[in-house]
């Protein structure tokens, strides 16, 4: 007993996690995180880890996690594999019944999706390769000579190098589309095909199921009769109304074929040369091409393989918004489903969110050269213990220090292997005073609470909220799922820099 799970689950699967991102009710955000990942792993920076999917790890994401931005319905689009036009190329056509036992005429491909069947030019137009010049004397098809520029809604050559290639436009790559989803190895497909108004020639131009566009020549056959059209022979199948003309050449086989009347319904159909007025001694043979449901067109998805879907985001550093700071080195990204906001059990809502703890610190351009990425501070509290932080970031100009407690603080290692610690660790104890840096000793400043400070007669946005100089997270830490982790060789952040972030999911 054999079984497969089909491409059209995992279309399915793709689509819907489309819709759920459209749905409001829920909240997807890119995060960005760890800022020191030799000290986890000293070969990290030429051979990142692999991620590890257990909860273990989704804790340790957490951990070392800065901040976050959510993604909104115009940043996700779902995407198929990117395959360029280019002159003397041969492409695969489209065919119903690629397979093991039917391989893709040119690539080989066991199936229509690792097919080459259709192209996206120079333009950024998206077309189907209906007929690649595949005859019996040229099984695999000829290179492409002439590159598509119509948006006719019926197949056609593109041009008149006879190379034997019939394309259909499906449509056009949008502006803004190839900025955010266009990418080296995937293209963007039309969101909501079966209802945009942009694409209803193309779709309405589908609207006969079943209708025949294509068929190919087998075999010639031999002695059919007299050179000359032979006309209005039937399809014969399960469908009805399709006809064909049959050009026989001087040596009197099979010059051409070509659909005279597509007809509508068929799943399967042969040519009736019984009814044909050719010869049948030696007859030829033909292939019936039957298109995907609802016609060609009718759905991008499932014409295409829509099951992967793209996800963009920018990360910018715009004037008084702290939340993605700046100067400090970033080895992983991920994306993070349905997270709740700080002491709620809401979902996070907000555009940009940050997943430190902060520090309102006194006298702050003094003490900025003793409160480096990564140091460990302590606060000594009486009859609690100690609480300790790990500096991700010091703004010296508004005494901003943000800071994450990882399980190394703890008595462990950054790994996770119990060890002894130095500290009777209490998790997020600051309270007001001192806290200690290396030999030096800086006061909090407990007076200071909003979430902006004046400097030099400006307002300047600090990004999270102080109370007595003390500020949580935006993000209440292991809430949600995080979906998707990338640790990769770390970049770091400055003033001037755009992180354009682009994520593919693969269903």
């Amino acid at each position: 007993m054999s079984a497969i799970i089909t491409d059209q689950l995992r279309i399915s699967n793709a689509l819907g996690f489309l819709d759920k991102i459209n749905n409001s009710t829920n909240s997807y955000y890119v995060f960005l995180g760890l800022s020191n990942p030799t000290e986890y792993l000293s070969s990290w920076e030429s051979l990142p880890p692999f991620q590890r999917d257990n909860f273990d790890e989704e804790n340790k994401c957490w951990d070392t996690m800065f901040s976050l931005k959510k993604i909104s319905a115009n940043d996700v689009s779902p995407v198929v594999r990117r395959i360029n036009w280019e002159s003397g190329r041969i492409y695969d056509m489209y065919r119903h019944d690629i397979s093991i036992d039917k391989r893709a005429n040119q690539t080989q491909a066991t199936s229509l999706y690792s097919s080459d069947y259709y192209v996206v030019t120079k333009d950024y137009k998206v077309y189907i390769c209906l007929q690649n010049g595949t005859t019996p004397e040229s099984l695999t098809g000829n290179p492409s000579l002439d590159e598509p520029t119509f948006t006719d809604l019926e197949p056609r050559a593109a041009g008149t190098s006879g190379d034997g290639y019939i394309w259909k436009y499906l449509y056009t790559i949008r502006p803004n589309e190839i900025v955010k989803f266009d990418s080296t190895n995937f293209i963007p497909l039309p969101k909501n095909w079966t209802t945009n108004q942009e694409n209803a020639a193309v779709r309405l131009n589908a609207s006969s199921s079943g209708q025949i566009k294509i068929i190919n020549i087998l075999e010639r056959g031999a002695n059919l009769g007299a050179p000359g059209l032979y006309q209005n022979i039937p399809i014969k199948g399960d469908g009805q109304g399709a006809t064909a003309t049959i050009v026989v050449g001087s040596d009197n086989t099979v010059d051409k074929i070509f659909v005279s009347n597509g007809g509508s319904g068929y799943t399967f159909g042969t040519v009736d040369l019984e009814n044909s007025g050719l010869f049948l001694v030696d007859p030829p043979k033909f292939d019936v091409i039957i298109p995907p449901k609802g016609g060609h067109g009718a759905n991008i998805y499932r014409e295409l393989g829509s099951t992967n879907i793209l996800l963009y985001s920018r990360i910018e550093n715009d004037i008084g918004d702290p939340d993605f700071i700046v100067g400090n080195k970033i080895a992983r990204i991920g994306i993070i489903e349905n997270p709740e906001a700080f002491d709620s059990t809401s979902v996070l809502s907000i555009q940009k969110a940050s997943a430190l703890y902060a520090l309102k610190l006194k006298e702050p351009g003094a003490s900025a050269a003793v409160i480096p990425a990564n140091i460990t501070f302590t606060q000594t509290i009486t009859g609690v213990g100690t609480a300790v932080g790990r500096a991700v970031s010091y703004d010296n100009e508004t005494g901003v220090l943000k800071y994450w407690q990882d399980r190394s603080l703890y008595g462990y290692t950054k790994s996770g292997v119990a060890t002894d610690s130095p500290y009777g660790l209490v998790q997020n104890a600051f309270t007001g005073g001192n806290i200690n840096v290396d030999s030096n000793t800086i006061e909090i400043d407990s007076g200071f609470s909003g979430i902006s400070t004046v400097i030099n007669n400006g307002t300047v946005y600090l990004g999270q909220n102080f109370t007595n100089g003390i500020s949580n997270p935006e993000v209440k830490k292991y809430t949600g799922n995080i979906i998707y982790v990338d640790n990769r060789p770390s970049i770091t952040r400055s003033a001037n820099q755009k992180e354009d972030i682009k994520v593919i999911l693969q269903f």
